[in-house]
C-alpha cells in the first residue's frame, strides 16, 4: 500500500475520536427509547449500531473536506436518506404491533416516537462533527486535541438535549383519583357520566372490586385544547394500560373540562398511574405554546 492512501495520524486520531464520542452521545439517549420502544436489547442493539454509523460520518466529513475529497461529502445525503427511512421503519413497526397491545397508540403517538428515533441520530452525527472540527482548530498534542474534542462535542450533546426535551402532562394538569359508581347499565366517575356501557354484570362486578379511575384537571383554560385531543388522550390511555394492564375493561372521556380514565387494571396501584399519566409525553402534533396563540390573536390571526 502506498504511503499515500495511508490515513495520516492525526486524521486518524480525529476520525476514531470523533466516532466513539457521537456513539456515546447517541448511547446516552437510548435508555429513555425504553419505555416507548417495544423490544431489548434487541432494539437497543440496532439503534446503537445506526447511532455509531452516523457518528462514523460526522467523524469523516472534516478530513474529507480538508482533502478536497468532496465526493466522499455527497454521501452524507445518503445517510440523511438512512435516517429517514429509520423513521419510517420504526412507524411501520410500532403500527404493526398496534393489535397486540392492550389499547391502541394512535398515529399522532407514533408519529412522535419514529421522529424521535430519527432525530437521535442527528445527534450523534452533529456531536461527532463538533469534535472532529474542535480537533482540527486545536494545533496542540493530540492528548489535548483529544480532551477539548471530547468536551466540545459532549457541550453540544447536552445542548441538543436540552433544546429538544419535550414537555409532559404534569407541566400542564395534575391527576387525582375518581370515585366509580354504578347506576344501571352507567359508569360514573365523581359523578360525571363515563359511559353507559356497563350493564353486563360482569362489567359491574369488575368496576366494583377491582376499577380504577384517575382524573386529569388542566392547569390552564388553553391546556384543555392539548388535554381533550383524541390523540393526546390516547396517548394516556395507551401508558395507563402499558404501566398497569388491563383485565377487560377501560374508557376514557372527557367532561366539564376535565380528562377521565376508568379501567380494571392487572395491578391495582393508584400511584403508578398517576405517575404514568403525568409522564405522558405531550405530543408535537398536538401542543400550541400558548403565546403563539396569544400573538396570533393580538396580529388579528396572521397574515
Amino acid at each position: 500500500m502506498k504511503m499515500d492512501e495511508i490515513i495520516p495520524m492525526p486524521y486518524l486520531v480525529m476520525i476514531v475520536t470523533a466516532t466513539i464520542v457521537g456513539t456515546l452521545a447517541r448511547a446516552l439517549t437510548i435508555k429513555q427509547d425504553y419505555r416507548q420502544y417495544p423490544s431489548h436489547p434487541n432494539g437497543y442493539l440496532i439503534h446503537f449500531v445506526t447511532g455509531a454509523l452516523a457518528a462514523a460520518l460526522g467523524a469523516f466529513i472534516v478530513p474529507t473536506l480538508i482533502s478536497k475529497n468532496f465526493v466522499a461529502v455527497t454521501f452524507l445525503s445518503l445517510a440523511i436518506q438512512q435516517f429517514r427511512e429509520v423513521r419510517k421503519t420504526e412507524r411501520e413497526s410500532l403500527r404493526d404491533l398496534e393489535g397486540t397491545e392492550y389499547t391502541i397508540r394512535g398515529d399522532s403517538y407514533i408519529d412522535g416516537i419514529a421522529k424521535t428515533f430519527e432525530a437521535r441520530n442527528y445527534f450523534a452525527l452533529l456531536v461527532s462533527l463538533a469534535t472532529s472540527v474542535t480537533m482540527h482548530l486545536i494545533h496542540q498534542p493530540y492528548w489535548v486535541e483529544v480532551a477539548f474534542g471530547a468536551l466540545a462535542g459532549m457541550a453540544l450533546f447536552l445542548f441538543l438535549k436540552r433544546s429538544t426535551k419535550g414537555k409532559h402532562v404534569k407541566h400542564i394538569a395534575t391527576v387525582t383519583q375518581g370515585t366509580l359508581e354504578i347506576k344501571g347499565s352507567e359508569l360514573y366517575v365523581d359523578g360525571l357520566l363515563v359511559t353507559n356501557a356497563a350493564g353486563e354484570e360482569e362489567a359491574r362486578r369488575f368496576f366494583s372490586e377491582e376499577g380504577l379511575a384517575a382524573v386529569v384537571h388542566p392547569n390552564e383554560p388553553h391546556d384543555r385544547i392539548v388535554l381533550e385531543h383524541f390523540g393526546q388522550r390516547q396517548a394516556m390511555l395507551f401508558e395507563a394500560t402499558r404501566a398497569l394492564g388491563k383485565k377487560r375493561y377501560c374508557y376514557q372521556n372527557l367532561m366539564d373540562g376535565r380528562v377521565i380514565i376508568a379501567l380494571v387494571p392487572i395491578v391495582h396501584n393508584f400511584e403508578l398511574l398517576k405517575e404514568t399519566l403525568l409522564n405522558t409525553p405531550l405530543l408535537e402534533t398536538v401542543k400550541k405554546p400558548h403565546r403563539l396563540m396569544k400573538a396570533n390573536l393580538l396580529g388579528g390571526g396572521g397574515k
